[in-house]
């Protein structure tokens, strides 16, 4: 006779799954992390596998002036037909600083300056992230691409009074169609709960094999990347924010 699922008690079939499905977390079974610095002591952090592969898949858009936060080396990397480079900061001490301002409040920044603008792993650590996207769709010329990524998962930073947010999709798209139009907007999210799990632990993008960092799992992914592009004549994205 065929015994029904529901007519077997929830705590029997839930010490069944564990005894068919046990979970063996070794060296993780721990209270602490393997790496407290993102895994850049054991290797190369994980998240960079998503955020390097998008920019290399966008290399096109980095061309012209080009803007990008701390340093160029993204632009340096995957540049293509690069004329000029800037560095955005909010520390007057980065030598590399061309432009010292909060991406927030960033008013005195002239509009229309880049074709390209690489934000990448920011936005999280600003409080007023509407204000930034807004600035960050003015400073672009029409036609000119905002390269974003955002983490979904991942350690509060060391100075956590200034780690705000984690993202989804979803907020990304209602965020970034807030100044861009829908249409100039693609997004997308990598990863799977292994490498969330991995990153989180701070093992190292050299300990996961191509098939694990392959798979993405749209309920469990580790950052999301947003590709949006200032259509032709787009007005200030401080007008279309908060007109």
């Amino acid at each position: 006779m065929r015994i029904s699922k529901d007519a077997i008690p929830l705590s029997t079939r839930q010490r069944l799954r564990r005894l068919f499905h046990p979970a063996f977390l070794g060296s993780l079974r721990r209270t602490t992390p393997l790496s407290r610095a993102w895994g850049f002591d054991r290797g190369t952090p994980i998240d960079r596998y998503y955020i390097e592969r998008f920019l290399a898949e966008q290399r096109r858009d980095i061309r012209g002036r080009v803007l990008e936060v701390k340093d160029t080396s993204y632009t340096d990397r995957f540049g293509t037909d690069v004329t000029e480079r800037d560095v955005l900061d909010i520390d007057s001490g980065n030598p590399h600083a061309t432009i010292v301002a909060d991406l927030a409040a960033a008013d005195h920044v002239p509009s229309d300056q880049f074709d390209c603008f690489i934000l990448t792993q920011t936005l999280h650590l600003i409080y007023d992230t509407r204000a930034a996207i807004g600035h960050a769709y003015r400073l672009l010329r029409p036609g000119g691409t905002l390269l974003v990524t955002v983490p979904t998962v991942s350690r509060a930073a060391a100075k956590a009074s200034r780690d705000y947010w984690r993202f989804t999709t979803p907020s990304c798209a209602m965020l970034f169609a807030e100044v861009f139009r829908r249409e100039d907007i693609s997004i997308a999210a990598y990863g799977n709960v292994l490498v969330s799990i991995a990153f989180l632990e701070g093992m190292a993008l050299e300990e996961l094999n191509a098939h694990e960092l392959e798979a993405n799992d749209e309920e469990f992914p580790l950052i999301v990347t947003v590709r949006a592009v200032k259509s032709a004549g787009g007005t200030s994205g401080r007008d279309r924010l908060w007109r």
